[in-house]
């Protein structure tokens, strides 16, 4: 795919919404653009975001081979130690606690912000990154999926050891920053410190939430990145949320206009994740909204006439291109699409003729018979008429003559 088709929006943030010692390397990548992303390959989705727990696949290894893993990868902090919870009974999320917290009543709640201590190893023990005071909301999904499983399950003032499969971590391409191979199975050390309710949006200055709603849209772009297209999908919905909430505060002109491009950026991006979980009347909506705000928004316009090719709309999807080429005539990417559509619907058009030629029983040919038999019967009555006047002509004549003869 080419990088015009491949254009990305540019999260530039670390995992995690507030991180003291967040490490930068100078490596660019896809995220690291202004734009927001193109998706060009290629069932509703509930209003509710997707759930976080993923209970897919089955135990990998017996309780004995768990335990001695357990051994191996345990980087050593000091503490007590408690029996391993199998947090989601496949074995491949795992918290044990190390230091007793608060109580269960003192445990947070989704949509709370905390703040934690944080420090990430290897299986073999190798420290990747350690962090203090790092404040997420719990299930925006602004962190791994194993940190914001398992801090829902810790109380205040408890240390945990986390051990996570590398699909509840950083998945099969790994990370940049911080720098996590690909496939990583991790342990997590990790400390609750406190829990607070979260802002209350109507009260947030304008540039604050526009400042939030960002970064819920650039965690969703790294979820996109990562392949995890349901988490993507709901980062992008709290950020939608987040935009489209009143405010009692005074907004200016500008801001709102920012505010409605973050917007804009949120639903097509969603609509690109919905594309990718095959969700195309919600893709559809997503394209539709984002034309609502913006109806000269290319993006939205390439991205909706995508979704009603797959939906075999190839009439409505060559006319939405069409907009979009009047738009951007140098698009490369949107000539390739609808040349491919106008090929395929020809191809359709002449299928469904074929079709109704044989379930009409050849009517060419029947037509020819109908034409040909009435050339012939015309041509039949024709001499009929020929005969019958010869024959009156000729009776006239012979009655001329005998009464002439008679006078």
């Amino acid at each position: 795919m080419s990088e015009q088709e491949e254009t990305m929006d540019a999260p530039d943030s670390p995992d995690c919404t507030t991180t003291v010692s967040a490490k930068k390397n100078g490596r660019t990548s896809l995220l690291d653009s202004g734009e927001d992303f193109e998706v060009l390959d290629e069932e509703d989705i509930d209003d509710d975001p997707p759930p976080l727990e993923d209970a897919g696949g089955g135990k990998g290894n017996t309780a004995d081979e768990s335990d001695k893993r357990n051994a191996d990868t345990d980087p050593g902090p000091s503490g007590q130690v408690e029996e391993w919870l199998d947090v989601l009974g496949n074995d491949q999320l795992k918290k044990k606690v190390l230091v007793a917290g608060q109580g269960r009543d003192s445990r947070p709640q989704k949509g709370q912000n905390v703040k934690t201590n944080l420090r990430t190893y290897l299986k073999d023990g190798t420290l990747v990154e350690e962090q203090t005071g790092v404040t997420f909301t719990l299930g925006d999904s602004d962190v791994i999926q194993a940190l914001d499983l398992t801090v829902q399950l810790m109380e205040m003032g408890e240390k945990a050891l986390i051990q996570t499969d590398a699909k509840y971590a950083y998945g099969t391409r790994g990370s940049l920053d911080p720098e996590v191979p690909p496939d990583a199975e991790l342990s997590l050390e990790v400390e609750l410190l406190g829990a607070t309710d979260a802002l209350d949006l109507e009260l947030l200055p304008p540039a604050e939430k526009i400042a939030l709603a960002s970064h819920k849209r650039e965690r969703g772009n790294i979820h996109y990145q990562r392949g995890d297209y349901a988490f993507a999908v709901n980062s992008y919905s709290v950020a939608l949320q987040i935009t489209e909430s009143s405010s009692k505060v005074d907004i200016s002109p500008e801001e709102e206009n920012e505010l409605m491009d973050v917007k804009v950026k949120c639903l097509n991006n969603m609509a690109a994740s919905q594309l990718k979980l095959d969700h195309y009347d919600a893709a559809l909506k997503s394209c539709v909204a984002a034309l609502a705000h913006q109806p000269d928004n290319i993006k939205a316009l390439f991205r909706m006439g995508k979704v009603l090719a797959l939906q075999g709309e190839y009439s409505e999807a060559i006319q939405t291109l069409r907009k979009a080429l009047k738009l951007e005539p140098s698009n490369k990417t949107i000539h390739a699409e609808l040349s491919k559509l106008v090929k395929k619907n020809s191809e359709q058009r002449g299928a469904e003729q074929a079709m109704y030629k044989k379930m009409l029983g050849n009517p060419t040919n029947s037509t020819s018979s109908t034409q040909k038999h009435r050339a012939k019967t015309s041509w039949g009555l024709s001499w009929k008429w020929l005969f019958g006047a010869t024959a009156v002509a000729i009776g006239g004549v012979a009655l001329s003559v005998v009464i002439a003869a008679r006078n």
